[in-house]
């Protein structure tokens, strides 16, 4: 590399920092993307993507076991899963090969290389030789690593993160999975699916706890009737792995024994590595990095985006932040806002969520309602036998305006983004009922629910 200096510099190619460097050059900075690892950061290598093609595969594999409730009949099924992991593996690597395509294509300097500060300027990078780099710009967007707790320590064979349970080719007769959050549960629905015995301790009293309970509660159902054993409010003291197994002890004396444990307890922020004081940098003493409305720090000139700079631990958001940040390092005014963000949760059923729940809007002093609607009272829920779970919509009963969205249920992931587009939009609950919804579809369930939030349902019976 002959270039040393570069209009704007972005530190992570993960999803908040490769839209960065691409939205900057087509601005028409020169633009440097460093990156120790693979192109795609966590999102793409050793989460979202190889984790979704997995889930794909075991939906496709569930199909095949309900299929003679459709009248077809199939003799001694099987799967291989290590031909699943081949797969997954293979999309892994057509995707990035996609991205480094965009990245020649833009014209970015793509330096390989672990990156530090030296100044707020200057960066040294240690790659397959040591460089130094400097940026008018710079966009902080290193990303976060499976959290390590001493008292279950990974050893990548029996006691797993979450990139070691993706690498494994041979599924295991058991497993305990440590964290009821959102990675902890859609492994368990993911190997559950492929006949696992699968058992989930979370500390909190009830799954996915930063949901709305109503969300954790059909979620918790669906679990026990899938046959996953669920355990809240179970604090766990220690894990111990030995030839045969895993020994996890909860705080209470409990014990159970599995094949492998997963532990899912969060993420840590790859911050403490990268010299923020040599920059200046401040950050709040766990490797978070506190940013304004256009994704700056307390340092002029340095953005930082993603995990680290965000309770949002959403690629989608990494994304929209790294958007945000380019243009404002570019001179061109942007802002991060956070009132309509959906997520989703790719377990069985799936979840998706948009905006407050009930009992958010309620605490923000809101006189809210909700209209909730089932899918088994859907046309197109029946013709599929996929007639589990609701959707719901929180709104202001003074102004009618949507203030929030859960669902689910089959294609949750795909019919948030009606929702996001609304309450993005602050359109109001007629907004959705004077739309004309195709039939038979999944995505009249909204249409539905507005409906029972104006209490004239079509397809319920009225209140009594």
């Amino acid at each position: 590399m002959t270039k040393k200096h570069f209009d704007i510099i972005v530190i992570g190619a993960g999803p908040g920092g490769y839209p960065a460097a691409i939205r900057a050059a087509q601005i028409g900075k020169s633009v440097a993307l460093v990156e120790a690892g693979e192109l795609g950061g966590t999102c793409l290598n050793v989460g979202c993507i190889p984790s979704k093609t997995l889930i794909a595969g075991a939906e496709i594999w569930q199909s095949v076991l309900n299929c003679s409730k459709f009248g077809i009949s199939v003799e001694n099924p099987t799967f291989d899963y290590a031909k699943m992991v081949e797969r997954k593996d293979n999309v892994v690597k057509k995707v990035r090969s996609g991205l480094e395509g965009l990245i020649k294509a833009n014209k970015i300097t793509l330096v390989r290389g672990f990156a530090t500060f030296l100044s707020p300027k200057k960066l040294k990078i240690d790659g397959d030789e040591t460089q130094e780099i400097t940026g008018d710009k710079i966009i902080i967007a290193t990303g976060s690593s499976p959290k390590e707790i001493p008292a279950f320590p990974f050893d990548g064979k029996r006691i797993l993160n979450s990139t070691d349970i993706l690498a494994m080719t041979k599924l295991p007769k058991s497993l305990v999975i440590i964290g009821g959050g959102v990675i902890g549960c859609e492994f368990a629905s993911l190997f559950n699916a492929l006949g696992v015995e699968v058992t989930v301790l979370e500390m909190m009293p009830r799954l996915i706890p930063m949901e709305a309970e109503a969300v954790s509660s059909a979620l918790e159902k669906a679990y026990r009737k899938q046959g996953i054993k669920v355990e809240v409010g179970k604090m766990v003291k220690k894990a111990e792995a030995g030839e045969n197994g895993v020994k996890i002890e909860l705080e209470e004396g409990k014990v159970y024994e599995a094949e492998l444990c997963l532990v899912a307890v969060g993420r840590s922020m790859n911050t403490d590595k990268i010299g923020l004081d040599k920059a200046g940098v401040k950050d709040d003493g766990k490797g978070n990095i506190p940013t304004n409305e256009k994704m700056e720090t307390n340092v002029e000139g340095i953005y930082a985006i993603g995990d680290i700079a965000s309770k949002w631990w959403l690629a989608h958001v990494a994304s929209h932040q790294g958007l945000v940040a380019a243009s404002n390092a570019c001179g061109k005014p942007a802002r991060m806002h956070y009132d309509a963000v959906p997520s989703v949760i790719f377990t069985h059923p799936e979840i998706a969520t948009c905006g407050l729940s009930l009992e958010e809007a309620i605490d923000q002093g809101y006189d809210a309602t909700v209209g909730a609607f089932p899918f088994q009272a859907l046309g197109k829920s029946q013709a599929s036998l996929k007639t589990e779970g609701f959707a719901q919509i929180v709104t202001d009963k003074k102004t009618h305006q949507i203030l929030g969205a859960q669902i689910v249920g089959t294609e949750a992931s795909t019919l948030i983004a009606e929702m996001a587009v609304a309450i993005g939009n602050e359109l109001t609950v007629e907004c959705i009922t004077e739309t004309i919804h195709a039939h038979p579809t999944v995505a009249e369930v909204w249409m539905e629910a507005a409906l029972v939030a104006f209490e004239t349902p079509l397809h319920l019976p009225p209140k009594r």
